[in-house]
């Protein structure tokens, strides 16, 4: 005897909803990332740079609009972490200007010199 099975009744909008919500995935951002400056576009492992140029501005966000932190002199070092654009997110290693060891701030790349990852 061969017995035949009804179709399911459709799912309404809401129960589609619920599901699709469900199945959504997401991704967590990278290790490296967490905790970092969310005004990055681009995470990169962390490395080692110097500044090549005198009295370069550190400043709290990626663009001259942002406050200055201080002034970088040539070979003050930095622990670069990600960047925007032409600006790089970075630790200050070591300033000549006295800059805090640890300091977070933001320096246009092409002031930055011996890039080494």
């Amino acid at each position: 005897m061969i017995r035949r099975i009804a179709p399911r009744a459709a799912a309404g909008p809401a129960a589609m909803a619920v599901a699709a919500a469900a199945l959504t995935a997401t991704t967590a951002p990278a290790a490296h990332a967490v905790g970092e400056n969310s005004q990055c576009t681009h995470n990169w492992p962390d490395f080692t740079a110097t500044a090549g140029k005198n009295a370069w501005n550190f400043r709290s966000g990626p663009s001259p609009g942002y406050r200055s932190l201080g002034y970088l002199y040539r070979g003050d070092k930095l622990t670069v972490m990600c960047s925007r654009g032409s600006w790089d997110c970075a630790r200050i290693i070591s300033s000549k200007s006295g800059i805090r060891k640890g300091t977070k701030g933001w320096v246009r790349s092409d002031g930055l010199i011996n890039l080494a990852g």
